[in-house]
């Protein structure tokens, strides 16, 4: 532990010492810079440096983001950000932010494990850093895993009852997009916000179809995915809106029952296993505790 200190005080030291040896270069990189974009946009003070954020994290962020697009060549920064936006994080996290995080704990691991062998065994270490590398870098996908199927089963379920808002304002005489309107003025939810964006493609000049379809891709659900079509084809095809809306809800709600339905009947499975491992080892020692003491106790005597 000691090791490490001293090596991290090394290293914190040298990154003063080289930003002291560079601040002059970086002001006339300051100075060049404004006199290109001057006229441009108003000048910054001369003795304005870039921030911490600019200057440290946003290239370590990348550099952590190549580190990691390395390790797993197989994933890109399209489908991360992707996954993200069906998560609904999209705003929150970039791609290569996630990428950065995912090479942070894996270089966190590392410097755990081997920091642990350094105070107990080496042994120990070495076969430790990997787990916890593995583990770092694992572990940002698998929630983000669970966060895109919690948020799924979300927009599943409030699936009918938004069908049947948008049915009843097409039904009473409004468009697609002022029931879609109506429905993001009196619901909210996960499934509401992709209503929202969508409503607002629409109303920034995309197409319809296109706007919809942008809406099944963000949302990988197949209830969706079902709406999204038959609202294409019934604006091909001239049929009434609200009742394909209509279809569309007692379909969706039927969807739901099954899948509810379904997850009943695996319950009492997977209460199965938690109920051999914790429940009959204390019900065996309760019930055949006494016996056993009963027989010792006989045997001993006799």
């Amino acid at each position: 532990m000691l090791l490490f200190l001293g090596i991290l005080s090394l290293a914190v030291a040298l990154f003063l010492a080289g930003e002291v040896a560079t601040a002059p270069q970086r002001r006339r990189q300051i100075a060049l810079k404004r006199a290109r974009a001057y006229g441009a946009r108003r000048a910054q003070p001369a003795d304005t440096l870039p921030r911490f954020r600019e200057r440290v994290v946003a290239p370590s962020v990348e550099r952590l983001a190549a580190l990691a697009l390395r390790l797993n060549p197989k994933v890109s920064a399209d489908a991360i950000g992707r996954r993200l936006i069906a998560a609904g994080l999209a705003t929150r996290v970039s791609a290569s932010q996630f990428l950065a995080l995912k090479a942070g704990l894996a270089l966190g691991g590392i410097v755990v494990g081997v920091s642990f062998g350094a105070a107990i065994a080496p042994v120990a270490g070495v076969l430790l850093a990997p787990m916890l590398a593995a583990a770092g870098f694992i572990a940002p996908d698998m929630l983000l895993t669970v966060r895109i199927r919690g948020r799924r089963e979300r927009i599943r379920s409030e699936l009918p009852d938004a069908l049947d808002l948008l049915a009843v304002s097409v039904e009473a005489g409004l468009g697609l997009d002022g029931a879609i309107s109506k429905l993001t003025e009196h619901m909210d939810g996960a499934l509401v916000d992709e209503f929202a964006l969508t409503l607002g493609e629409m109303r920034i000049g995309e197409a319809r179809a296109d706007a919809l379809k942008k809406l099944a891709e963000r949302v990988p659900a197949p209830e969706v995915a079902a709406f999204v079509r038959s609202v294409i084809q019934a604006e091909q095809l001239g049929i009434s809106l609200g009742r394909i809306l209509r279809v569309q809800a007692a379909d969706s709600r039927l969807r739901r029952q099954a899948a509810a339905e379904e997850r009943a009947m695996k319950a009492p499975i997977k209460m199965l296993f938690p109920t051999a491992i914790f429940i009959f080892p204390a019900m065996f020692v309760v019930i055949l505790g006494p016996a056993f003491l009963n027989i010792t106790t006989y045997l001993h005597f006799k």
